[in-house]
Protein backbone atom coordinates (compact mmCIF):
# COMPACT_ATOMS: atom_id res chain seq x y z
CA UNK A 1 0.00 0.00 0.00
CA UNK A 2 2.90 2.26 1.05
CA UNK A 3 5.87 2.51 -0.90
CA UNK A 4 8.10 4.27 1.38
CA UNK A 5 8.63 4.93 4.82
CA UNK A 6 6.86 8.10 6.80
CA UNK A 7 9.42 10.68 7.99
CA UNK A 8 7.49 13.16 9.56
CA UNK A 9 5.14 12.49 12.50
CA UNK A 10 2.58 14.71 14.68
CA UNK A 11 0.86 14.38 17.99
CA UNK A 12 -2.91 15.63 18.20
CA UNK A 13 -5.29 15.16 20.44
CA UNK A 14 -9.06 16.39 20.54
CA UNK A 15 -12.32 15.32 22.59
CA UNK A 16 -16.11 16.65 20.72
CA UNK A 17 -19.40 15.94 21.30
CA UNK A 18 -22.39 14.59 18.69
CA UNK A 19 -25.26 13.35 17.87
CA UNK A 20 -24.11 10.28 18.34
CA UNK A 21 -21.34 8.19 19.71
CA UNK A 22 -20.20 7.85 16.12
CA UNK A 23 -20.59 11.98 15.14
CA UNK A 24 -18.72 12.49 18.39
CA UNK A 25 -15.90 10.34 17.04
CA UNK A 26 -15.92 12.17 13.27
CA UNK A 27 -15.94 15.47 15.33
CA UNK A 28 -13.39 15.12 17.53
CA UNK A 29 -11.89 13.08 14.48
CA UNK A 30 -12.38 16.74 12.57
CA UNK A 31 -10.85 18.85 15.71
CA UNK A 32 -7.62 16.59 15.43
CA UNK A 33 -6.94 17.42 11.81
CA UNK A 34 -7.52 14.22 10.56
CA UNK A 35 -11.55 14.18 9.92
CA UNK A 36 -11.42 13.88 6.33
CA UNK A 37 -9.26 11.53 5.80
CA UNK A 38 -9.20 7.68 5.78
CA UNK A 39 -6.98 6.97 8.79
CA UNK A 40 -5.13 3.46 8.21
CA UNK A 41 -4.53 2.51 12.00
CA UNK A 42 -0.84 0.96 12.50
CA UNK A 43 0.86 -0.85 15.52
CA UNK A 44 2.73 1.22 17.02
CA UNK A 45 6.24 1.60 15.54
CA UNK A 46 7.58 5.48 14.43
CA UNK A 47 10.27 4.96 11.58
CA UNK A 48 14.04 5.73 12.20
CA UNK A 49 15.17 9.33 11.73
CA UNK A 50 11.56 10.43 11.83
CA UNK A 51 11.10 14.18 12.29
CA UNK A 52 8.42 16.02 14.67
CA UNK A 53 6.23 18.77 12.76
CA UNK A 54 3.35 20.65 14.67
CA UNK A 55 1.07 20.51 11.89
CA UNK A 56 0.86 18.12 8.66
CA UNK A 57 -0.94 19.41 6.00
CA UNK A 58 -3.12 16.32 4.58
CA UNK A 59 -4.51 15.60 1.48
CA UNK A 60 -8.52 15.30 1.50
CA UNK A 61 -9.06 11.55 1.36
CA UNK A 62 -5.79 10.60 1.53
CA UNK A 63 -4.96 6.95 3.37
CA UNK A 64 -3.03 8.16 6.27
CA UNK A 65 -1.44 6.10 8.93
CA UNK A 66 -2.00 6.28 12.38
CA UNK A 67 -1.57 5.45 15.73
CA UNK A 68 -4.59 5.81 18.01
CA UNK A 69 -6.00 5.61 21.49
CA UNK A 70 -10.63 6.95 21.27
CA UNK A 71 -12.72 6.10 23.29
CA UNK A 72 -16.87 7.32 23.24
CA UNK A 73 -19.84 7.23 25.48
CA UNK A 74 -23.15 8.38 26.50
CA UNK A 75 -22.95 8.08 29.68
CA UNK A 76 -23.84 11.49 30.58
CA UNK A 77 -21.19 13.46 33.38
CA UNK A 78 -19.01 10.58 32.47
CA UNK A 79 -14.71 11.87 32.29
CA UNK A 80 -13.22 10.08 28.90
CA UNK A 81 -9.70 9.94 28.50
CA UNK A 82 -7.29 9.06 25.96
CA UNK A 83 -3.23 9.72 25.34
CA UNK A 84 -0.46 8.31 22.90
CA UNK A 85 3.18 8.53 23.76
CA UNK A 86 6.16 8.03 21.56
CA UNK A 87 9.77 6.97 23.01
CA UNK A 88 12.61 8.44 21.21
CA UNK A 89 15.54 6.39 21.13
CA UNK A 90 18.87 7.76 21.85
CA UNK A 91 20.05 5.64 18.89
CA UNK A 92 18.83 7.41 15.71
CA UNK A 93 18.77 4.41 13.39
CA UNK A 94 16.61 2.40 15.64
CA UNK A 95 12.75 3.25 15.42
CA UNK A 96 10.71 4.54 18.15
CA UNK A 97 7.72 3.20 20.22
CA UNK A 98 3.93 4.47 20.18
CA UNK A 99 1.74 3.49 22.81
CA UNK A 100 -1.70 4.52 22.85
CA UNK A 101 -4.47 4.28 25.88
CA UNK A 102 -8.24 5.29 26.41
CA UNK A 103 -9.82 4.59 29.48
CA UNK A 104 -13.29 6.07 31.16
CA UNK A 105 -13.11 7.67 34.52
CA UNK A 106 -9.56 9.02 34.78
CA UNK A 107 -8.31 12.44 34.03
CA UNK A 108 -6.05 13.97 31.18
CA UNK A 109 -2.79 13.73 33.71
CA UNK A 110 -3.45 9.79 34.88
CA UNK A 111 -4.10 8.83 31.24
CA UNK A 112 -0.73 10.75 30.04
CA UNK A 113 0.82 9.30 33.29
CA UNK A 114 -0.36 5.59 32.28
CA UNK A 115 0.63 5.94 28.64
CA UNK A 116 4.23 7.79 29.09
CA UNK A 117 4.75 4.04 31.52
CA UNK A 118 3.71 2.09 29.02
CA UNK A 119 6.25 3.25 26.70
CA UNK A 120 8.73 3.81 29.42
CA UNK A 121 8.23 -0.40 29.78
CA UNK A 122 7.79 -1.14 25.90
CA UNK A 123 11.68 0.99 25.42
CA UNK A 124 13.16 -1.43 28.43
CA UNK A 125 11.89 -4.43 26.94
CA UNK A 126 13.40 -4.01 23.75
CA UNK A 127 17.08 -2.27 25.21
CA UNK A 128 16.48 0.61 23.98
CA UNK A 129 17.87 3.70 25.96
CA UNK A 130 15.59 6.45 26.04
CA UNK A 131 16.11 10.33 24.64
CA UNK A 132 12.89 11.37 25.28
CA UNK A 133 9.10 10.64 25.56
CA UNK A 134 6.96 12.99 23.87
CA UNK A 135 3.00 12.50 25.02
CA UNK A 136 -0.44 14.32 24.63
CA UNK A 137 -3.82 13.37 26.17
CA UNK A 138 -7.20 14.63 26.42
CA UNK A 139 -9.88 14.47 28.56
CA UNK A 140 -13.87 15.26 27.68
CA UNK A 141 -16.95 14.67 30.63
CA UNK A 142 -19.59 13.38 28.56
CA UNK A 143 -23.13 15.87 27.83
CA UNK A 144 -24.89 13.68 25.55
CA UNK A 145 -22.28 11.68 23.36
CA UNK A 146 -18.85 12.27 23.44
CA UNK A 147 -15.38 11.43 22.49
CA UNK A 148 -11.74 11.62 23.18
CA UNK A 149 -9.12 11.05 20.43
CA UNK A 150 -5.46 11.30 21.03
CA UNK A 151 -2.88 10.49 17.33
CA UNK A 152 0.37 10.19 16.44
CA UNK A 153 -0.03 11.11 12.84
CA UNK A 154 2.44 9.44 10.21
CA UNK A 155 3.26 11.04 6.88
CA UNK A 156 5.93 12.17 4.05
CA UNK A 157 8.11 15.23 3.90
Amino acid sequence: MFRQVPNIYSLKAASAEGFSELNAFDASLIKSGVGNTNLVRMSSILPPFCKQKDSITLPLGSLVPVAYASITSSKKSEIISAAVAIGIPKDKTKNGLIMEYEKEGITKQEAEEYVIKMTEWGMSYRNYEIERIESIAVSHTVVEHGSAFACVVLWWE
